[in-house]
């Protein structure tokens, strides 16, 4: 039909019209004034305390402990299932979130400004590898990594950020993906590349030598920094591209853990869902297939964009994550996403595929009609609470999703 057609070319413009910028880093309850107390948001489509897989309750547990709503973990989740807390998506409120994804008043989150439609997006900031909160540990360790990035990182990084003016990321990540990220798996250079833009700005507005030795520190070995920024770029941009009257092009693609979900343009906020799908890959010593929980995080957002499983291409060393892979392969799965697209996106180029732009705008006809699920590059976490990351992998959005979006889709457009 023409006129979806003509909705479609509008979504892939206003995705590829899009300038996102890092501006700020303030507490949550400062970028997203509706966030109440003992509310907490969560990574994926809505979903009850008693649905949560473990590595979510261990991050609910944990950020409850954080927030002083609750003197223990026990505590914590005696509260959790008596009602006491709030639980609301993270894309309810213009948010994202790795993993479990959790977000809370008082921790501090990236804001990144789409200065061609005005509109911002949040994240929380990345806490490196291992252990960390959004895996579902919860324990000491990982308590006071998260107090001092509320109490140190945060504030530095906001001051920071002001400094600058605000680090235009497109650019950014379009150099990435010329020396071999893919924004999801692998931001070894988009890391470096923005902490040599910050770093001068942390230094100039740094309240003390050791708290600045403390940041670079922090960010000098936090390879996966970026991820957060490209988490936040993507949000920023999808969202200027949803509300399309006529448009089929996916704006959201996130897991909890339990379930998948998407959003699509020309369907307003409604979600469909179908249960989260286990991820291949590797896995840690000590760990395997038994020990791993199905799919979770906000972080399918940056495939949602183009990038991620989509930009493969651009990294091949990240097939090694499927155990053996191939080089070629890479190539291979960017070609499979640039038959359920509507376009590509001439900023970010692929220089293994002749410059080509990665593939941009899921498009849910495509999808159902192929058969060709989009692929996600994904981090593995434990389906126990408390224990954290044990591989890394690639997974397939269930096909369940498209279909159900594809069918409310033609009954909006009147044809169903």
């Amino acid at each position: 039909m023409k006129r979806i057609e003509e909705a479609n070319r509008e979504a892939l413009r206003r995705i590829l019209a899009g300038e996102p910028v890092g501006v700020d880093v303030v507490p949550a309850a400062q970028a997203i004034p509706a966030l109440g107390e003992r509310t907490i948001l969560h990574a994926g489509p809505p979903l009850a305390w008693e649905r949560m897989c473990g590595p979510l309750r261990g991050a609910v547990t944990g950020i409850a402990v954080f927030e002083g709503w609750a003197n223990t973990l026990d505590d914590a989740e005696r509260q959790a299932a008596a009602g006491a807390f709030a639980f609301h998506p993270n894309h309810h409120f213009g948010a994202v979130g790795p993993m479990a994804g959790v977000t809370t008043a008082s921790q501090p989150v990236l804001v990144v400004e789409n200065r061609t439609f005005g509109n911002r997006a949040f994240c929380t900031l990345n806490e490196g590898l291992g252990k960390v909160l959004r895996y579902g540990g919860n324990d000491a360790e990982v308590l006071d990594r998260l107090r001092w990035i509320r109490d140190v990182l945060g504030p530095a990084l906001g001051r920071a950020l002001r400094e600058t003016g605000g680090i235009a990321l497109k650019p950014l990540m379009a150099r990435g993906l010329a020396m071999g990220d893919e924004m999801h798996q692998r931001n070894v250079a988009c890391s470096s590349l923005l902490v040599r833009q910050l770093a001068p700005a942390l230094a100039a507005t740094a309240r003390s030598g050791a708290e600045l030795v403390a940041c670079l520190t922090f960010l000098g070995a936090n390879d996966m920094f970026f991820l957060n920024f490209a988490m936040a770029a993507a949000k920023a941009l999808m969202d200027a591209a949803a509300g399309i009257a006529g448009s089929c092009v996916v704006t959201v693609m996130c897991r909890n853990g339990t379930d998948f979900g998407i959003r699509v343009s020309g369907t307003g906020d409604q979600w469909f869902t179908a249960p989260a799908e286990m991820p291949t890959g590797i896995y840690f010593p000590g760990f395997g297939e038994r020990d791993a929980n199905p799919d979770i995080g906000d972080s399918a957002i940056v495939e949602t964009m183009g990038l991620g499983a989509f930009a493969m291409a651009a990294a091949p060393a990240v097939v090694d994550f499927l155990g053996g892979g191939r080089a070629s392969q890479a190539s291979a799965f960017t070609r499979a996403m640039a038959g359920i697209v509507v376009g590509a996106n001439p900023a970010w180029t692929i220089a293994a595929m002749d410059f080509a732009g990665v593939p941009t705008g899921i498009d849910i006809r495509l999808v159902v009609e192929s058969g060709v699920a989009p692929i996600i590059n994904t981090g593995i976490a434990h389906r126990e609470p408390g224990v954290g990351q044990v591989g890394a992998g690639m997974v397939k959005a269930p096909l369940r999703c498209f279909e159900q979006a594809l069918v409310a889709f033609a009954q909006a457009m009147g044809v169903a």
